[in-house]
């Protein structure tokens, strides 16, 4: 028997003052609470009872013991518990990670509903776009971008498939050829990811065969909303998320480019990352079938209404 238990069994035989009926109170033999009594008073070098045929009373020094005795149990009891409740009803800090321009149109709305739903867990928001590792960086959670992932014993879950759009102010048009044909491009100065997270290049499917085509960029950057803003200021073609672009195309600011060509691999694909699928916190869980079904709704709204307006 360990010491916690040992320590189980002396209050029990304290506050019943019988080695049977302490015995029955924690469904153990007697000889058992016994044996467990004289190695607790061996490890104490010291002796906790003094027995008679028909009673146990308490030395001096099992007297003194008892009482802090007593208020590590009540306090670990207390410590159980609350773990406890952890896992059954959300509560308590959730940490979350971001990618700051993948989650710019879905991130207010998405904690805010959750807030809503669960008023007794608070927020700590880090939005980045670097690679992160969740349990060293003590984040809970993340909605993030295939690379930043920097372990590969993370859980992650598929939230939404982002495509890429190909654009171009009208100026911009004005003042160089439009390109008709993929391999065109490369008649351009193009704004692009970084190449440390995105090759720069475009793939097209062209009939039975793909053509890639290598991009020329003089402007790259980790953030695809300063991309859309040197785009808007003319400085080359864009390849930037469409929903990002959309208010830009919808309003006459940019133009799509080659949109009759299909791209391939022309997505980007936000997860939602997590450290293990077993004994989740209940702040977790929630959070995690609350981010897919607000995702799954989102994109069901945005779907009837894209063929809504193509109707």
């Amino acid at each position: 028997m360990d010491y916690l238990e040992s320590l189980r069994v002396f209050r029990a035989v304290v506050e019943s003052r019988s080695f049977t009926r302490a015995a029955d109170m924690l469904g153990l033999t007697t000889p058992i609470v016994s044996r467990s009594i004289s190695g607790l008073e061996r490890r104490l070098g010291s002796r906790l009872f003094n027995r008679t045929t028909r009673q146990v009373s308490l030395t001096e020094a099992a007297e003194h013991f008892y009482e802090g005795c007593a208020r590590i149990l009540d306090d670990l009891e207390a410590l159980e518990a609350d773990a406890s409740a952890q896992t059954r009803e959300p509560s308590g800090v959730l940490r979350l990670v971001a990618h700051t321009t993948a989650t710019v149109n879905r991130l207010v709305p998405l904690v805010s509903s959750f807030k809503l739903k669960h008023p007794k867990v608070s927020l700590d928001v880090t939005l980045t776009e670097r690679p992160v590792d969740l349990v060293a960086d003590g984040f809970d959670l993340g909605l993030v971008l295939p690379f930043m992932l920097s372990s590969d014993t993370v859980v992650t879950r598929l939230l939404e498939r982002m495509p890429f759009a190909i654009v171009a102010t009208p100026d911009y048009l004005k003042r160089h050829s439009r390109p008709t044909h993929p391999s065109e491009l490369t008649e351009h100065m193009v704004v692009v990811l970084s190449p440390a997270f995105r090759k720069p290049q475009l793939t097209f499917r062209l009939g039975a065969e793909d053509l890639t085509v290598p991009l020329r960029y003089d402007i790259a950057s980790n953030n695809a909303v300063f991309n859309r803003e040197m785009v808007l200021q003319g400085f080359g073609i864009g390849v930037l998320p469409a929903g990002l672009a959309q208010a830009e195309l919808s309003g006459g600011r940019l133009v799509g480019i080659l949109e009759e060509f299909e791209l391939i691999d022309a997505v980007v694909d936000l997860r939602l990352a997590y450290n293990t699928r077993t004994l989740l916190p209940a702040k977790v869980k929630a959070f995690v079938e609350h981010a897919a079904e607000f995702f799954a709704d989102v994109l069901a709204v945005e779907a009837a209404s894209d063929l809504k307006g193509r109707a």
